[in-house]
C-alpha cells in the first residue's frame, strides 16, 4: 500500500513539474513574440554585434546615446534584474541603480503595455536569450546635457503612468470588429510604440501627442535620422486614407504594397519585427489605424490620375529639366506613366510619399538610395541606386519637383537648398561639379 502511495505521489510530483515547465515555456515563447511586436532587437543589437547585447549608436539632438546590454549576463546585462527592476526600467524609464533612463527607450509608449506582458518579456529575456558580457558604453553628449538629473523632471513632465491592466476586453455585446480595434489600439500605442518615429515633437524632444485622444497630431508624421515617417491617420494624399486595410497588412508583412515600398528606418521594423507578427495582430494595428481621423479634414478626397504628363513624356513634348533628368534616370523602373512595376518598383503617381509635404524622404532616397527588406511573404530585395554622385543638388530638386507635379500629384516644388541641407545631414557625397 505504501508502495502505491509513494509511486501516485512521485507521478503526481512529475506531472506538476512538467506543466510547471510547459507554462514557463510557454510564458518564454509568448515573452519572444512580444520582443518582435516590441522590437527590442532593433536599437539593443550593434551593426554585426551579438543579439540584444547593445551597443548601437541611437544619434539624438543631445548627442550619441548608446544601447544597452538587455542579455542575462550578470555582470554587464540584466541578469541581476529583478522582475520589478525590468518592469521599473521598461516602463517608468528608471535603470536598476536608480538613474533615468534617456527617452530614446521609449517607455513613454511602453507604459501602456500590461504587467502580465511586461512579465512575459522578462521570461524571455532571462531565460530565452543567451548571455552576452559586453560592457554598456557611455554616452557621447557633451557636459551639461549629459547630466541625468534632467530627465528625472522630463518623465515626471511627459511619461504617462503606467497601466495596471490590459485593456478591458470588448463586451459581450460588442462585435468581433471593436474587439479587434482595441488589440490594434494596445499595439500600435504600447509596444509597437509606433508614435516615437511616425508623431512630431516639441521643443522638449517630447511627443506631441501620445495617442489619438491628444489630438490629431498623433502618428500624423515626423522627421527620424534624415527620414520622414509618414503620415499614418486618414488623409487620403499623405497618409493612409487611400490604403485599405489589406494594403497596410500587405506592408507590414511584406515591406511593399500597390501604394508603396518600405524604406530607412522602417524596413528593418518590417524584418525584425511585423513580418513575424500573426494575421490577426497584423489585422488589428490595420483595423485602428484605419479609425484614425485625417489631420486635414477637408483632406479625404483621393487624388485623381492624369496622364498629361505620360503623354508628353511619350511623346517628346516633355523637356523641362525635370522631365529629362526623369527620362534619364528614373522612368527605367518607374516608367513614363508613373505607375513603377507592382511588387517590383513602386509606383509614384498618387503615392502619400511622394505627395508629403515634406520631401525629405524623397530627397534622401533619390541621394542615398534604398533597398527593400527580405521577408517571408516577399524575400527578393529590389533597390534603388545612390545618385548623390551623379545629380546636382539643383537637377535633384528638378527631378523631384517634376515628380511631385506629374500624374496628378500636388505636391510643393523641391528647392536645391532642401537637397543640400538634406545631403550634408545624411552624409551623401559631395554634388558632383558640372
Amino acid at each position: 500500500m505504501l508502495k502505491h502511495t509513494l509511486t501516485a505521489l512521485l507521478a503526481l510530483a512529475a506531472s506538476s513539474a512538467w506543466a510547471a515547465d510547459t507554462a514557463d515555456q510557454q510564458l518564454v515563447k509568448q515573452g519572444e513574440y512580444l520582443s518582435r511586436a516590441g522590437d527590442c532587437i532593433a536599437c539593443h543589437t550593434a551593426q554585426g554585434g551579438k543579439p540584444f547585447a547593445g551597443g548601437l549608436g541611437i544619434d539624438s539632438p543631445l548627442g550619441m546615446i548608446y544601447s544597452t546590454n538587455i542579455t542575462p549576463d550578470k555582470e554587464t546585462g540584466i541578469g541581476e534584474y529583478t522582475l520589478e527592476d525590468f518592469d521599473r526600467a521598461v516602463r517608468h524609464g528608471v535603470a536598476k541603480d536608480g538613474h533615468s533612463l534617456y527617452p530614446a527607450m521609449p517607455y513613454t509608449a511602453y507604459a501602456k503595455v500590461s504587467p502580465d506582458d511586461v512579465k512575459a518579456l522578462y521570461a524571455y529575456f532571462m531565460h530565452g536569450v543567451e548571455p552576452v558580457n559586453q560592457a554598456n558604453k557611455d554616452t557621447d553628449i557633451v557636459w551639461p546635457l549629459s547630466m541625468r538629473w534632467p530627465l528625472g523632471i522630463w518623465r515626471w513632465m511627459f511619461s504617462p503612468d503606467p497601466v495596471e491592466a490590459a485593456p478591458a476586453p470588448a463586451s459581450a455585446s460588442a462585435d468581433a470588429g471593436q474587439a479587434e480595434v482595441l488589440r490594434g489600439k494596445y499595439l500600435v500605442e504600447g509596444l509597437g510604440h509606433c508614435s516615437t518615429c511616425h508623431t512630431p515633437r516639441g521643443v522638449a524632444l517630447q511627443e506631441k501627442a501620445l495617442t489619438d485622444a491628444d489630438g490629431t497630431e498623433f502618428l500624423s508624421g515626423g522627421v527620424v535620422e534624415g527620414w520622414l515617417a509618414k503620415n499614418l491617420r486618414g488623409d487620403a494624399t499623405d497618409g493612409l486614407g487611400s490604403w485599405s486595410k489589406e494594403d497596410i497588412v500587405a506592408f507590414l508583412k511584406g515591406g511593399m504594397n500597390k501604394h508603396s515600398a518600405t524604406f530607412g528606418g522602417m524596413s528593418q521594423v518590417v524584418a525584425d519585427s511585423t513580418q513575424h507578427l500573426n494575421d490577426a495582430d497584423l489585422n488589428a494595428i490595420a483595423a485602428y489605424l484605419k479609425t484614425l481621423s485625417p489631420v486635414n479634414k477637408d483632406a479625404t478626397q483621393p487624388l485623381a490620375y492624369d496622364e498629361a504628363a505620360s503623354v508628353a513624356l511619350r511623346t517628346g513634348k516633355a523637356n523641362s529639366e525635370g522631365a529629362m533628368d526623369f527620362l534619364n534616370n528614373c522612368a527605367a523602373c518607374h516608367r513614363t506613366t508613373g505607375k513603377g512595376y507592382e511588387q517590383t518598383f513602386p509606383q509614384l503617381a498618387l503615392s502619400s510619399t511622394v505627395n508629403s509635404e515634406d520631401p525629405t524622404s524623397l530627397i534622401h532616397i533619390v541621394l542615398k538610395g534604398a533597398q527593400l527588406p527580405g521577408t517571408t511573404a516577399a524575400p527578393t530585395q529590389y533597390g534603388m541606386p545612390a545618385f548623390d554622385w551623379r545629380l546636382t543638388d539643383k537637377e535633384v530638386a528638378s527631378v523631384l519637383t517634376f515628380v511631385r507635379s506629374s500624374w496628378g500629384n500636388k505636391a510643393p516644388a523641391v528647392t536645391a537648398d532642401q537637397v543640400a541641407k538634406v545631403r550634408e545631414e545624411v552624409g551623401a557625397t559631395p554634388q558632383p561639379v558640372r
